[in-house]
């Protein structure tokens, strides 16, 4: 059956091969098409030579997430099929190079030992050599298309004798496989001309170079396949200006339009994408001006939180980035901000854990800790953000929020957000509203108390160095003018009044960035999530309304002040509640819970390391309405 302009697209190879770089150049390539585009980066913690995958869904719709099949699998190794070839749907096809068919399972040096029983399990049960091309074997019985092309010939074709180096051979190869992929639905290599200029701008020779193989790929289809591939990708007009961004460029050029004037970072997966991206934009333009941020590489988190609020204390807008192990470190001086009502910003990516746990693989299992975290008692704002739209606005948000109420904020995300990538309209930078709260950077007299009692908690605050503003920071205790205390009477006074402030951002937060409501809030069914299975909710309930299925999404992006009286008018009307999230226990549901009084009928978890995609969400919840599925059920995509 011939679709039109909706492709799922699956690339992979060995680390450090040119993978990344292939499904950039095809994302741009359909970008450049007008086409939506979601690409999700799985890799390993190392640097060269273990499996790596790129997918890329495109349509003529906007896209939020990948799925659980693939239409089109590009293999730049045997590891790739062996892998992969069972994802890949009858009337697919998969794109490799011939002179690897041969290779045997046993030869797949890299694979983990549990695929590595599994495959050999699956190709003795069907009497099939262990080998790629048993494989391919199979897949061709499955009614999936196969298309060798030899890159080899090809490249020795155009160069003569003159044949590049292995590694650049290998990442030519793996542009060409991109060509071969646009040959294969009908796409434009023009598109793809115009991908390699943007991705080697200003090098005219690698360009020349790649364009030429990518010409002899799309050519090298054209002449020795029938043209009868169902899926077809055409150009479209784009009505709007659209960007095509990562997650972590999205909230670092949310940091840059809020004004973060200071970063801190220790290199850490997956945050450190982020801290490298602002280092390589440190003075830019913001609304017509020129402006700079000073980007700090430290030598370990503890440096990082502390700097970050020495700099917040000097007046900056400042922020450090880390995930859940150097999150771990920065707990001290979190309680230490925390005591001393200081805004700074906590940027946090959450990857599979706990210890070193998975460090590029994704995961929600941190927001129990992340609310809790420091001994004692002290208010935090924690906002997860659940698209890509959300990590800009919400970077913006976060430092609003730790300046208004004189808090550390912590942004909570995610390795899935931090290493997908997704067309989308062009963030307004007009849009962004500065709330830098109670500051005075004029003259204040003598008798300044930088932690003054008052009716909401939130004393005027002075940066170091105002004439006047004399005021003493310590980690302990302290009365209004910061002098260590252990009044029984100033503690109470001053823990109400740090405690006052979450009671006031509850009320003064608007419901609009705590709760985002999709569907009719009246449905059968409500799902309840947070963070980044947004997207895959979002593609899902496209299906399911297509079906007539009554279902409502409710995303909570404020975690602390939890909205629990808005979340439980919510969830009391629903006749079957569900909760979806990657981590084990249903860390969110637990909380939801505990502040509502309200259990969750059905719990939806992954914690594989890898993300939801639209089809298990869907799958899932279609078993929920249907009446056949368990209390608790366990996702489990993903090679």
């Amino acid at each position: 059956m011939h679709r039109k302009n909706s492709l799922a697209w699956l690339i992979g190879g060995a680390q450090g091969s040119g993978v990344d770089s292939a499904a950039n150049l095809f994302a741009k390539a359909c970008a450049f098409g007008g086409l939506y585009v979601y690409g999700q980066r799985e890799y390993y913690s190392n640097i060269m030579g273990e499996h790596s995958y790129y997918q890329v869904t495109v349509s003529d719709r906007p896209v939020r997430s990948v799925r659980s099949y693939t239409d089109i699998l590009v293999s730049a190794d045997a590891e790739t099929v062996f892998l992969h070839a069972l994802e890949v749907k009858p009337g697919g096809a998969i794109l490799y190079d011939p002179k690897l068919a041969e290779t045997p399972l046993s030869k797949v040096a890299a694979l983990e030992h549990r695929a590595r029983e599994d495959i050999h399990s699956y190709l003795q049960a069907r009497g099939l050599p262990e080998t790629m091309s048993g494989m391919l074997h199979d897949a061709q019985a499955r009614g999936i298309q196969l298309y060798p092309v030899p890159y080899d010939e090809l490249l020795h074709q155009m160069m003569g004798e003159k044949a590049p180096q292995l590694a650049q051979a290998k990442r030519i190869a793996n542009a060409m496989a991109v060509a071969a992929s646009c040959a294969l639905v009908g796409y434009d290599i023009k598109l793809l001309e115009r991908a390699l200029e943007d991705i080697f701008f200003g090098k005219k020779k690698v360009i020349e170079l790649n364009l030429r193989a990518c010409e002899l790929a799309y050519e090298y289809i054209g002449k020795h396949f029938a043209r009868d591939f169902p899926i077809t990708l055409e150009p479209i007009v784009a009505n709007e200006s659209r960007i095509y961004v990562t997650g972590y460029q999205a909230t670092a050029l949310g940091k840059l339009t809020a004004g973060c004037s200071m970063q801190t970072y220790y290199p850490i997966s997956p945050a450190t994408d982020e801290s490298v991206y602002l280092e390589a934009h440190q003075i830019f333009e913001r609304r017509g001006e020129q402006g700079a941020i000073v980007v700090v590489q430290v030598e370990d988190e503890i440096a990082a939180i502390t700097m970050a609020t020495g700099a917040a204390l000097a007046g900056a807008r400042a922020a450090t980035s880390t995930s859940g192990p150097g999150f771990s470190l920065m707990v001290e001086g979190l309680g230490w901000a925390g005591i001393n009502e200081v805004p700074v910003v906590i940027t946090l990516y959450q990857r599979g854990s706990p210890s070193t746990g998975m460090p590029t693989r994704h995961e929600q299992g941190d927001l129990r800790f992340v609310l809790h975290a420091g001994h004692g008692e002290f208010p935090r704002i924690v906002l997860a953000s659940g698209d890509l739209e959300e990590c800009f606005y919400d970077a913006i948000r976060a430092f609003n929020y730790a300046e208004r109420y004189q808090l550390p904020v912590i942004h909570l995300l995610d390795k899935s957000l931090a290493s997908s990538s997704q067309t989308h309209p062009a963030f307004d930078p007009q849009r962004a509203h500065i709330d830098r709260g109670l500051l005075n950077s004029s003259a204040v007299g003598e008798s300044y108390k930088r932690f003054a009692y008052t009716e909401t908690g939130i004393s005027p605050r002075t940066v170091l160095g105002t004439p006047g503003g004399i005021f003493w920071n310590t980690g302990d205790e302290h009365d209004e003018l910061g002098h260590i205390t252990e009044d029984p009477i100033e503690r109470i006074r001053m823990m109400d009044k740090r405690a006052k402030k979450l009671e006031i951002a509850a009320r003064e937060i608007p419901l609009s960035e705590k709760i985002n409501i999709f569907g009719d809030p009246a449905s059968e069914l409500i799902i309840l999530s947070w963070g980044s299975p947004k997207g895959a909710i979002l593609d899902a309930l496209e299906a399911l309304w297509a079906e007539k299925r009554s279902v409502c999404f409710v995303q909570c992006r404020l975690l602390s002040p939890l909205p629990s009286d808005d979340l439980r008018k919510l969830l009391e009307r629903a006749k079957r509640r569900v909760c979806i999230e990657n981590n084990y226990s249903g860390q969110f549901a637990g909380l939801v819970r505990e502040q509502t009084g309200i259990a969750m009928d059905h719990l939806i978890v992954k914690f594989n390391g890898r993300p939801i995609t639209m089809d298990e969400v869907y799958q899932s919840v279609k078993e929920i309405l249907l009446g056949t599925a368990p209390r608790r059920m366990v996702l489990t995509h993903g090679a």
